[in-house]
């Protein structure tokens, strides 16, 4: 019922916008005509449904770049195989599948005689994404008033409160705050025992910093907090999930140890002699989670693309998706805020990553949350678009010795937030400075007469820039080989206003000149209708040109 209602508002909004004047298309063959534009989502779907690109405001020519993008990563083997999966306001847009599921035998890449296939519904190990699960699962414990945020782990796990640990919390377990170090001393499989005693190694583990001191990325902070959840619910974390979270989600592809029948939709991973195991498919990767039965806080649980969008929509949906609640709107807000302040550049709500540009790329802002994992899997949540971006890959088969899989995350995200139109003012196209690393792009104008009266340069400008790292400046020069910046750098982000700058006496040429990093880009610098005017307001005539920048109506 919710879906046919929601299909039906979808088509009111769209015949809306067909009634809205269209501009001139004699100049402007590609101007979006979409009320849906960056960071003007349309309402939320209460339940993920099928949707064209159009219906929610996103261009389908930019998302089809990521077939041959993802294609010719596989062909570089930077992973054998990927599934992506792309939704706005809850309209699956794209959910695709490329290259190889399972395609080699060994660690020396001897290749199976019937590799098999990637499909959409493929079944990935999620490595840290488990995480995710794991901090909901708290937080339904949380509001049942089980504990506090601020209480000190010690209080529910009495083992806990040694080495240094005494005054750790729950929320800096959830905030990689606590003083651990990144992963045990002694890798779990390796110590002597049950999964119970090597739980009781994790718990009585000492810290590297005092707790809060530090942001140190750590396995063994949602470890204890997976041990957490089993003590105060009393089940094991993988019952509490499929009960708390998957089943009422309907979330059938979801799971802790897939059953041997499944094995032929797993993608595999990593050939690990040193564990004995030969090649890891269908079984976790991690060695830790491994020795912990399968079953832990920080990995574990394997799932597809679809089902991980479904849990990305509950969060879109403050807590809600198909009519269940998982959990209060006020909970969610908690996990999307950014809980280290403190620790400037490491943003992190409740479990959930925050603002991170090595993967979230022109995606990311405060208000976009996003996890990783070590096997190649990426969740990233846009608030402020209604935008869920998933790529699911099987980089570490049939080693971890590749290349980082960060680039294809980055360019990945950079594909589907250009496919959100800017809403750009008035009829007129604007001037785009594009995407990539290492950039120095130019956009000139034309030779001005030279004057003894200073000219005025003025022009519109939108821009969604990584902050301080990557910047904008306007330059002037007299005579086309020495340039001087008359305006400070552009940088973070800024809504459609119009810039007015005095260009100095003796000023023959102006241009736009936009900086980029090793990594990460925003959503770009727009400039729009850049004019050059004389000591008495007359517009002198000039011609813009840049082999980089491109004229765009979106």
């Amino acid at each position: 019922m919710l879906h046919r209602w929601w299909k039906r508002a979808c088509s009111i909004l769209v015949g809306l916008s067909l009634l809205l004047p269209l501009p001139a298309q004699a100049h402007q063959p590609d101007r979006v005509n979409t009320p849906f534009t960056w960071e003007h989502p349309a309402p939320f779907a209460p339940v993920l449904h099928p949707a064209t690109p159009e219906s929610v405001g996103m261009r389908k020519t930019s998302l089809d770049d990521v077939d041959a993008f993802i294609q010719q990563s596989i062909a570089d083997r930077v992973m054998p195989g990927a599934v992506v999966l792309v939704a706005r306001s809850g309209g699956v847009v794209k959910h695709t599948a490329y290259g190889d599921a399972a395609r080699y035998l060994d660690d020396k890449g001897t290749v199976m005689e019937h590799p098999l296939p990637m499909r959409p519904n493929t079944i990935f190990d999620l490595a840290s994404i488990s995480k995710i699960f794991t901090v909901v699962a708290a937080m339904k414990l949380y509001e049942q008033g089980k504990f506090h945020l601020d209480d000190p782990v010690a209080r529910y796990l009495p083992e806990f409160a040694q080495n240094g640990k005494e005054k750790v919390t729950i929320r800096q377990l959830m905030t990689h705050t606590s003083g651990f170090r990144p992963g045990p001393l002694t890798p779990l499989y390796k110590v002597p025992g049950s999964r119970e005693d090597r739980l009781r190694y994790v718990l009585t583990h000492p810290l590297d910093h005092e707790p809060g001191t530090t942001y140190v990325y750590s396995d063994l902070n949602l470890i204890t907090l997976g041990a957490l959840v089993e003590r105060l619910s009393g089940e094991r974390l993988d019952q509490f999930v499929r009960e708390q979270i998957t089943a009422p989600l309907g979330m059938k592809d979801t799971m802790y140890n897939p059953p041997a029948e499944l094995k032929d939709r797993i993608a595999a991973t990593e050939y690990q002699p040193w564990t004995g195991r030969g090649l890891v498919w269908g079984q976790v990767h991690d060695e830790n989670a491994w020795a912990l039965g399968g079953v832990a806080g920080h990995a574990g649980v394997f799932s597809t693309a679809r089902d991980l969008a479904v849990l990305g929509q509950m969060i879109l949906n403050k807590g809600a998706y198909g009519g269940k609640r998982i959990l209060r709107p006020e909970t969610v807000k908690l996990m999307e805020d950014n809980q280290n302040e403190a620790f400037p550049g490491q943003d992190h709500g409740l479990g959930w990553e925050l603002n991170q540009h090595w993967y979230m790329d022109a995606l990311a802002s405060p208000r976009t949350m996003g996890h990783t994992g070590y096997t190649g899997t990426s969740l990233v949540v846009d608030r402020a678009n209604g935008v869920i971006a998933i790529l699911l890959t099987n980089r570490v088969h049939p080693t971890r010795q590749t290349v980082s899989t960060n680039p294809v995350r980055r360019q990945f995200a950079r594909f589907v937030a250009d496919a959100i139109p800017v809403n750009l003012p008035g009829k007129e196209e604007a001037w785009f400075s594009g995407y990539g690393d290492n950039l120095d792009r130019l956009l000139t104008s034309g030779k001005l007469d030279p004057s003894e009266q200073p000219h005025t340069l003025s022009f519109s400008t939108w821009y969604r820039i990584q902050p301080d790292l990557d910047k904008g400046v306007v330059e002037v020069s007299a005579d086309g080989t020495n340039w001087t910046a008359i305006d400070s750098p552009i940088s973070g982000s800024g809504e459609w206003r119009r810039i007015t700058l005095t260009l100095p006496a003796q000023t023959r040429y102006v241009r736009f000149r936009y900086h980029t990093d090793t990594y990460g880009n925003g959503r770009g610098w727009y400039v729009q209708n850049p004019v050059v005017t004389d000591e008495n307001g007359k517009v002198i005539p000039l011609e813009w040109s840049s082999d980089e920048w491109k004229l765009r109506g979106y």
